[in-house]
């Protein structure tokens, strides 16, 4: 167990005890996205994915996976093409209720009186708000048991203005990205180093 005592980056002197466990998601913390899909736009519709990831760097690639019953699986399926648009504190009420209500019911976007902004390489929407929006074309569907994962290719990316440095960097810092760990929400907090520090002299 971690103690409030220890310095980051300190060694346990002694190993706390390990409990092991039947298989179980438990790869944590991980991005909490709403995704948006639909090109006609009576079939606009939103839903919230936590298993979402990045799987390669050039072509740049992500996956996301979603239950065959899902209102947004058979869109997607249909269309090829959707939107990860990556939470920030002002939106974390939409991604929960995205996640737990059903474009079948109700036009999510009216509900939720969320902004639409189009996109630049696809037809789908994405959310004007959102502080960065990622417009990616499947490329495979893999059937895995009660998800299908949909790999897609990200061909192009929406960034808030207020979000790129004076050098065309981008200030994630200042995004106030939102992370789901174990059915819950937490605002990125801290920063412990940047990628390369533990090598840098």
């Amino acid at each position: 167990m971690y103690n409030k005592k220890q310095k980051y980056g300190e060694k346990l002197v002694k190993p706390t005890k390990r409990v092991h466990s039947k298989p179980a998601n438990l790869l944590y913390p991980i991005p909490a996205v709403i995704v948006s899909c639909g090109i006609d736009p009576k079939d606009h519709n939103l839903i919230t994915v936590s298993w979402a990831g990045t799987i390669c760097s050039d072509p740049v690639m992500l996956s996301i996976s979603i239950r065959p019953t899902r209102h947004s699986h058979k869109i997607i399926k249909e269309t090829g093409e959707f939107v990860v648009n990556l939470t920030d504190v002002s939106l974390v009420r939409d991604a929960d209720f995205c996640g737990v209500r059903s474009g079948k019911d109700m036009d999510k976007w009216s509900v939720l009186k969320l902004k639409k902004a189009a996109s630049q390489h696809i037809q789908t929407p994405q959310i004007a708000t959102s502080p960065i929006s990622l417009e990616c074309k499947t490329k495979q569907i893999l059937q895995l048991g009660t998800h299908d994962c949909f790999i897609a290719e990200v061909v192009g990316v929406s960034v808030r203005e207020d979000l790129i440095t004076s050098t065309g960097g981008y200030d994630l810092d200042r995004a106030r990205l939102v992370a789901y760990s174990h059915g819950a929400y937490y605002e990125l907090g801290k920063k412990l180093g940047a990628f390369g520090f533990s090598v840098k002299k």
